[in-house]
């Protein structure tokens, strides 16, 4: 009997260890000593995505730098008033634009001119923001800093922040001197690190596992039939500019609307050339189902407004599609009215295939979640 009890304590203490040594690898990461490098975190495209345009060479991505990162992105304290972060108009249910507003609001409630982009897929974009500004992903973060509506604050002044804290009395103590040490090596603060780190949390920020990406891997029944056939409608007639598998082209286009009340120019407010007059980027239509309003100034607050717009059948109205000499040629064809020709049917079935690029799990990953930073709307 005694040697049968002792049989059955070495199995269960073998069985504590084997659940034990699960649970510190698979839910949280293993301690490291002090000192240690960065660990190495592995970055790989889906299989049916082009090559990332972003150079990982040059900021190898870790998992300290990206944790950093997203600390840093939900912070306000990167706008003057220590309330406005990244996160407060790219909210992960929304795919990471600003829920429910045309225009994006920063600081003081101040609002902005345009919509707010989605933060995802980063790692393809040749340029950023509507009127493609930016070209690199590592001066993102710059623009909206300093910008007098959305953050109005300079990056020195970040800088200084971040090297003071931890904050005493703050709703979450963070200590930024440690995590920039765990994530680059040392403490330094610089602007390149934060920047470097904001970028690697953004590559991480991949979205491929909607209806429409299970359905390329080869699962014929992960959309419906209306959805299918929505799928070779817009191969048809939108494919030209929303193309290949991020629904982009990554050009510029004038695709026919009114200049609004401000007058916004787009892309020719960076170049001044007069052949980007109103032409704005063409974005990526992936989580387009949760990312209204539309446009770069959010004027229509639905899809079906939005293919009414290209379609240009509204019984009883004028011309929607404003004629200017930039206005994109696909949509000014000689000897057809000028738009896209949609039936009522197709219009139906354009949208049931646009819903099935919602990304459930992307905007339910906890990996993109805030931490619970708390100084941000």
């Amino acid at each position: 009997m005694r040697k049968v009890t002792g049989i059955l304590s070495f199995w269960v203490v073998l069985l504590a260890l084997a659940v034990s040594c699960k649970k510190s690898g698979t839910d949280e990461p293993e301690p490291r000593p002090p000192g240690s490098s960065p660990t190495p975190l592995q970055w790989t495209k889906p299989s049916y995505f082009p090559d990332p345009v972003y150079d990982l060479s040059r900021n190898p991505l870790t998992v300290e730098g990206v944790e950093l990162g997203k600390f840093l992105f939900y912070d306000g304290i990167l706008s003057r008033t220590d309330n406005i972060g990244c996160g407060t108009c790219h909210q992960q249910q929304a795919a990471f634009t600003h829920h429910g507003h045309d225009l994006s609001h920063g600081v003081d409630d101040k609002i902005g001119t345009r919509n707010a982009p989605s933060v995802q897929n980063m790692a393809w974009n040749t340029s950023f923001f509507w009127d493609g500004g930016v070209h690199e992903l590592d001066m993102v973060p710059p623009v909206p800093i300093q910008n007098k509506v959305e953050m109005d604050e300079r990056i020195g002044n970040v800088i200084e922040k971040l090297k003071k804290t931890p904050v005493a009395g703050a709703a979450k103590q963070v200590d930024y001197p440690k995590m920039f040490k765990a994530a680059f090596g040392s403490d330094s603060i610089t602007a390149d690190r934060m920047m470097q780190a904001l970028s690697q949390f953004m590559m991480t920020m991949v979205s491929a596992t909607s209806r429409y990406d299970y359905f390329v891997r080869g699962d014929a029944s992960a959309l419906t039939a209306q959805e299918k056939d929505g799928l070779s409608i817009f191969k048809q007639k939108c494919a030209s500019c929303h193309a290949g598998e991020l629904f982009t082209d990554q050009k510029f286009r004038n695709n026919g609307l009114t200049p609004n009340r401000i007058n916004d120019q787009g892309r020719y407010a960076i170049t001044l050339n007069d052949d980007d007059r109103l032409k704005f980027k063409v974005p990526s239509l992936r989580n387009v189902g949760l990312t209204a309003p539309y446009m770069h100034d959010g004027r229509f607050t639905t899809l079906e407004q939005v293919l009414d717009h290209y379609a240009n059948d509204k019984p009883g109205s004028k011309d929607s599609i404003y004629v200017s000499p930039t206005l994109d040629p696909l949509l000014n064809v000689a000897g057809r009215k000028r738009g896209i020709s949609l039936t009522s049917a197709e219009k139906q079935s354009i949208i049931a295939f646009l819903k099935t690029l919602n990304d459930d799990d992307f905007i339910k990953d906890k990996r993109f979640s805030d931490p619970g930073v708390g100084t941000s709307f």
